[in-house]
């Protein structure tokens, strides 16, 4: 009598228990969405190269030998359009990552698939969430508001050179952000590529805090002079919300940890940012998750640019010059529809 008593109160108490609703189903898979990139990102590259090393040292070393063998096998593949796998794009998972920012693509002017196009992605960000959503997802439709076009995204070269990380990359349509990578997209590939690169870079991501809207985009116009060498029409583009995912700790220029992250950034090719997000368990509490910020990134309209195999100086600076109006036509046009004020202005050093 008294375990059956027990069996009922126990099933009573289960019965009225509040069952998760479809709201918080959909939270949770959006929040382990966004934990798998963030883990992928950071230590995907790192722990296959530990497990790999281990591997050496014990009976199943054939493995590291054969995948050694392999990468060697596959060294240039990255430089030569990679091995995008369109079902990974179109990973279910992606939908969640999308929703639970959300994250928006908005799109100003038509891409004609008869030319190729330099997408210069702005602001850097801290991990660059709005361009790999867009670029290398499909869940923002950006195959739909562009028919004919194929997205892809540039990271650092050394990240081709991690096991396993390396092939996560290039399935999406990562490449590396090397001239040889750029203009073989540009000449070789056909027409209709839209190689997205993120300007500013590590130096950008340094200054990359809530409210402040500084691009590093001045000296950097290796980009106009590939696309003048190719004939590659220039877009900017504009990921409004990119800079509030994050809280980073911010070094004073002269500091002496801001001169320890500019050394570590010229050695290693990216700058080593003192940030933290929203923690797992809640949001008020302190990790290494994103904030769940809108992210909307605007495509503006391509700068017409012609093919010359030997731009001069004076050639560059004009289509950079070109490029940069446009690009602040495109964020001031935008800027109070998308989170900030009239006021907000954009500054490039």
């Amino acid at each position: 009598s008294g375990s059956r008593s027990s069996v009922h109160t126990a099933l009573h108490t289960l019965l009225a228990a509040r069952w998760p609703s479809q709201r918080d189903v959909r939270s949770c898979l959006q929040l382990l969405a966004v934990l798998q990139w963030v883990l992928s990102f950071l230590l995907l590259g790192t722990v296959s190269l530990l497990l790999l090393i281990y591997l050496v040292f014990t009976s199943l070393w054939p493995i590291s030998a054969l995948y050694l063998a392999w990468i060697i096998f596959d060294w240039d593949t990255p430089e030569k359009g990679g091995r995008r796998l369109p079902c990974l794009r179109r990973w279910r998972v992606w939908r969640h990552f999308r929703d639970y920012f959300p994250v928006k693509l908005v799109k100003t002017h038509d891409l004609s698939p008869n030319h190729n196009y330099i997408i210069g992605s702005h602001p850097h960000g801290i991990l660059c969430v709005g361009a790999f959503c867009n670029f290398i997802t499909g869940s923002t439709g950006f195959g739909e508001m562009f028919p004919g076009i194929r997205p892809f995204l540039t990271t650092l070269a050394g990240n081709f050179r991690l096991p396993v990380f390396r092939e996560y990359l290039m399935s999406g349509g990562l490449c590396p952000v090397t001239r040889r990578a750029i203009g073989y997209l540009l000449s070789k590939n056909g027409t209709g590529n839209a190689v997205a690169i993120v300007i500013g870079g590590a130096a950008e991501s340094l200054s990359c805090r809530p409210g402040v809207t500084t691009l590093i985009l001045k000296n950097r116009k290796g980009f106009v002079r590939m696309a003048l060498q190719h004939g590659a029409y220039l877009v900017p583009s504009f990921s409004f919300g990119e800079n509030d995912l994050f809280r980073q700790v911010v070094f004073e220029e002269g500091s002496w940890m801001r001169s320890i992250q500019q050394r570590f950034q010229k050695m290693m090719g990216f700058a080593p940012c003192v940030f933290y997000g929203r923690g797992l368990t809640s949001v008020h509490s302190r990790g290494f998750l994103p904030y769940a910020r809108p992210i909307t990134t605007v495509v503006g309209e391509p700068v017409t640019v012609p093919k010359i195999k030997d731009p001069s100086c004076e050639t560059v600076d004009m289509y950079h010059e070109m490029y940069v109006r446009s690009l602040l036509k495109l964020f001031n046009e935008n800027k109070t529809k998308y989170g900030l004020s009239e006021t907000d202005e954009l500054h490039i050093l």
